[in-house]
């Protein structure tokens, strides 16, 4: 009975990490890179300067602006730079044409030093890595549903694992390199359990922020169709003055700014919004930034009168159950970590998708071998190995498609930000079309070789267009843009290296030499039949 559980549980390992793999893939891999998308959006718009932060320096300058570009908008929105993010960004709402109706928004962004409005390029930048973890491009609310499913079935396939693995940490110290499917499984069991806390904290912490989408049934049970009475108890807004249509001047802003700054002791403000300006009830919200510590708490905002500074009000302290969630939704998205922290997300993330992709290549492998035997491989068999290249070695290509279609891109091209999100797609599905062609190990070796040849030579295309805001950076002290192409060039030459063992080993399988394997354990070997 014991060993029909533990089979019964490598058999849902098994098909529910191979059903949801792909996606899983995708999912784990933008995610990794959405750890640093503020990095990464910041060498997408080369344009915008680093300045030394001066927070009230800054937030005097975006006044200035909207003060005179702005002055009739029923509203003012500026986020302040800080060390990832050089960008000093304002946006204001223009007044509503009629009744019931939403004003448009305008945005510029800052010099944060001068003032000087600066002209970026167009760019999707790393938000679209951060969207498509958890959209995967789909229209709302389908993408998110797709991706809370394939978090679950990933945290069964993580139970599932550890309940099959009954020598798991032993297994983690063998690993047998040359030795065919033994070798993918003693990697797959390597990564798998040297950051088994974070798959498991990332997993079920991603289960926890969609919580009230998938579980709806206590709200409703609670408040009906009312769920904006539920937000609304939960994530309480401070209530603004109505506009009284008596003007006054606005109060200087940086002064409000040290003051938040002495209500949140070690805390910073990311974002100012000002309501009716130019109105006797202008009215000041400082949001605290979420990066300055572990918990994310939502909508912290201190409210302060626009024309004589008084403190309005600030937002309760949330209860036990959102601090909790707030813990997982920090832990899961570690806005708090620095530089040190963020890699170590970063390299776990990589971590995660190796597991997720040496599974894939495990259960393909297996059936290669058995089906090489009878001579032809089924459709499912060929089907699984498409996947396989273009969801692996295909989506990494078209990530560098990304970032190359960033730099080739005319400047002026209309609608140039879809453009780069255009090649990501064109790229991923020519490499489809090209594993479907292909096919087999000449597949894997030419779409791992077009990657390492578009992530090593981008650096070069990179300084060929790009050149003088890198040496704009350098003389600033900041290394993000170099450290992005160093980054590049490191994935280059690891896809490279992969290539060139992906053709040696095709190599030796048609000299005719033997290969290697040993068994499975036999409770895998079981399960997955």
């Amino acid at each position: 009975m014991k060993e029909g559980f533990r089979q019964s549980m490598a058999w849902l390992h098994t098909w529910s990490g191979l059903v949801f793999g792909w996606l899983l893939f995708a999912i784990f891999l933008t995610g990794t890179l959405a750890y640093f998308k503020d990095e990464t959006s910041h060498w997408m718009q080369p344009e915008i300067p680093v300045r030394a932060l001066n927070a009230e320096a800054s937030l005097t300058l975006a006044q200035h602006h909207l003060q005179r570009h702005a002055a009739d908008a029923s509203r003012w929105v500026i986020d302040l730079p800080d060390a990832r993010d050089p960008a000093l960004t304002v946006r204001w709402q223009q007044a509503p044409a009629a009744p019931g109706e939403r004003g448009r928004f305008n945005r510029a962004t800052l010099d944060a030093r001068t003032g000087v409005a600066v002209q970026p390029r167009e760019s999707a930048g790393g938000e679209f890595f951060y969207r498509f973890h958890f959209q995967l491009q789909m229209p709302y609310p389908w993408g998110r549903w797709l991706a809370t499913a394939a978090a679950m079935v990933m945290f069964v396939a993580l139970i599932t694992g550890i309940v099959t693995h009954k020598k798991i940490f032993k297994d983690f110290f063998t690993f047998r390199p040359r030795k065919g499917q033994r070798s993918w499984l003693d990697g797959h069991n390597a990564v798998g359990v040297l950051v088994l806390p974070f798959h498991l904290m990332i997993t079920y912490s991603s289960l926890v922020i969609f919580m009230s989408m998938v579980m709806p049934a206590s709200i409703l049970a609670t408040y009906g169709n009312d769920v904006r009475a539920f937000y609304q108890e939960v994530l309480p807004e401070v209530p603004l003055p109505e506009r009284a249509g008596q003007p006054a001047a606005l109060s200087a802003l940086a002064p409000l700014l040290v003051r938040a700054g002495e209500h949140w002791p070690g805390g910073q403000v990311a974002r100012v919004t000002v309501d009716n300006p130019g109105d006797a009830n202008a009215a000041v919200v400082m949001t605290r930034a979420s990066g300055d510590r572990v918990v994310y708490d939502y909508g912290r905002d201190l409210s302060f009168n626009g024309v004589t500074g008084q403190l309005l009000g600030q937002t309760p302290e949330k209860s036990l159950p959102m601090a909790v969630a707030g813990g997982f939704y920090g832990l899961h998205m570690g806005r708090f970590a620095g530089a040190p922290l963020r890699w170590l997300y970063f390299f776990c993330g990589l971590a995660g998708t190796a597991m997720i992709g040496t599974g894939l290549m495990i259960w393909f492998g297996k059936r290669q071998l058995q089906h090489a035997k009878k001579g032809a491989a089924p459709f499912g068999l060929r089907l699984v190995e498409v996947l396989n290249i273009a969801g692996m070695a295909g989506l990494v290509t078209a990530v560098a498609v990304f970032f190359w279609a960033n730099r080739a891109l005319p400047l002026d091209l209309p609608a140039r930000a879809g453009w780069e999100v255009n090649a990501f797609f064109i790229a991923w599905g020519l490499s489809v079309a090209h594993a479907a062609l292909r096919g087999g190990r000449q597949a894997w070796v030419e779409q791992l070789s077009a990657a390492a040849v578009l992530f090593a030579a981008l650096p070069l295309l990179d300084w060929g267009t790009a050149g003088r805001y890198q040496l704009a950076a350098l003389e600033q002290g900041d290394w993000t843009l170099a450290g992005f192409d160093l980054t590049c060039l490191i994935a280059g030459l690891f896809l490279a290296w992969a290539a060139r063992k992906t053709r040696r080993a095709g190599l030796a399988v048609k000299a005719g030499r033997p290969r290697r394997e040993t068994v499975r354990p036999a409770v895998l070997e079981q399960g997955t039949n």
